[in-house]
């Protein structure tokens, strides 16, 4: 399953359509899936281990400028309108910036078709082709994370904000945005993906495609007889679809797919990969629909699993891949660590002055850790100077101890100063030995 099954009426519609545009065709692909269960979400549901919920496809195309985006958008409506045509005119919508407005616009979709013959509709494709755009104002909403967890489950969703409160009790909302990997990043955070909201919404990096030699070159025709017939079936009546017995063993191996990949990605990625199990049943769901079938059999399943663990391949490379993995927190040195690197500093002695301020304690707590030694320094007027040592390193082996030991060892040695004066007599006259002064007196080496 390392590349994807373009599986289906759709899949085949992609494969005629593709060479013909320069885009990836997995773009193409995830349109026009996104469309299709925009357009039967309202009455066809998913069912597993008895709990039925709409087949939604969220979905989003991540690309550079020129990776085609728009392009996949535009040919996938030309795939998708010879059947759903009339679905995509009327309950298209962009532009939805808080959760007021999206159960605004559904509330009054709803008034405006409850008293027409096919009967209320709650379903609505919302296409942002500048989603970063949105994202940069949904940020002040903190309501609209909220309804679209709620929207994307088909629970209800209500806007409490207006005067006459609405409500939508069993939404049909699909999305489907681009957005560039830089934007995602920044918009499409860690912390966002782990709250649930947008980690229903699967990423799809478009790989790039060669230029066509024809820019004249138009779209093929489509008949769209097949899934006009399956949107007919999937909207006639509420159609419930779940697996076939043959699709169960596999149906097993990826759920412990999705949990095995979880645990073994940083938390940044893994919150993509936990909802592997559910996007894979959803998007089989749709393509049954598509063959107008109420079973997913194992071929269908393979088919939406190889979509859904592209797009989770996708998610982990566009957060980064491996290089996105938590670093591991820098180890903060101890007390004791702070105040030997300090005192060897400074040569293997140092003040309270050159020492505390920068360790961050107090005389007590330098003092009480092991190793260290305090002495006091008694040379200089006033009181004496508190000086720190390492208590391994004794006295005489010290740098303060050597030096004073060598000071020691060689007295000072102080020349006469008539002996550098010039002799009064015009004959040469040797210059006399330097004599050596006893070191008793300390003030005549100043001289």
């Amino acid at each position: 399953m390392n590349t994807i099954t373009m599986y289906g009426p759709m899949g085949w519609a992609v494969e005629k359509v593709g060479p013909y545009v320069e885009c990836d065709p997995v773009g193409i692909y995830v349109a026009a899936l996104s469309m299709w269960s925009a357009a039967i979400g309202q009455t066809v549901k998913v069912s597993s281990r008895g709990n039925a919920r709409p087949a939604l496809v969220w979905s989003a195309l991540v690309g550079g400028t020129g990776k085609g985006k728009g392009t996949a958008l535009r040919a996938a409506q030309h795939i998708m309108k010879p059947s759903i045509g009339r679905f995509l005119e009327v309950n298209t919508t962009s532009g939805i910036t808080s959760g007021a407005s999206l159960v605004n616009y559904l509330a009054e979709q709803v008034e405006a078709t409850e008293e027409t013959e096919a009967g209320r509709d709650v379903r609505a494709l919302v296409v942002e082709e500048e989603w970063s755009e949105v994202l940069r104002r949904v940020r002040r909403d903190t309501s609209f994370t909220a309804k679209l967890r709620s929207a994307w489950d088909g629970a209800p969703i209500r806007n409490t904000t207006k005067d006459s409160a609405q409500a939508v009790d069993d939404p049909a909302v699909v999305f489907h945005a681009h957005i560039t990997p830089s934007d995602w990043a920044k918009y499409v955070g860690a912390t966002e993906a782990a709250g649930g909201s947008y980690n229903r919404i699967m990423p799809f990096a478009l790989a790039s495609v060669p230029m066509l030699d024809d820019d004249g070159a138009t779209l093929p025709k489509l008949s769209g007889w097949h899934l006009s017939q399956a949107y007919h079936w999937a909207t006639n009546g509420k159609r419930v679809i779940s697996l076939g017995e043959d699709a169960r063993p596999l149906w097993k191996t990826i759920r412990r797919y999705a949990r095995i990949i979880a645990e073994s990605l940083p938390e940044a990625q893994s919150v993509y990969v936990e909802r592997t199990a559910e996007q894979t049943i959803r998007v089989a769901a749709c393509l049954a629909a598509s063959e107008q079938s109420e079973t997913i059999d194992r071929a269908c399943l393979a088919a939406a699993f190889s979509l859904v663990r592209y797009s989770v391949r996708c998610a982990v490379s566009i957060t980064g891949g491996t290089a996105g993995a938590t670093k591991p927190a820098r180890r903060v040195p101890t007390l004791a660590e702070k105040v030997r690197a300090r005192i060897e500093m400074h040569g293997g002695m140092a003040k309270s002055s050159e020492l505390l301020p920068y360790v961050g304690a107090s005389a007590d707590e330098v003092k009480s850790l092991p190793g260290v030694k305090v002495t006091f320094d008694r040379s200089g007027l006033g009181r004496p100077a508190t000086v720190y040592t390492l208590a391994e390193e004794e006295a005489d082996d010290s740098p303060h101890s050597r030096r004073n030991a060598q000071r020691d060892e060689r007295p000072a040695t102080v020349v006469r100063i008539d002996t550098r004066r010039p002799a009064k007599t015009t004959a040469p006259v040797p210059a006399p030995r330097p004599e050596r002064i006893a070191a008793g007196n300390p003030f005549l080496a100043l001289l």
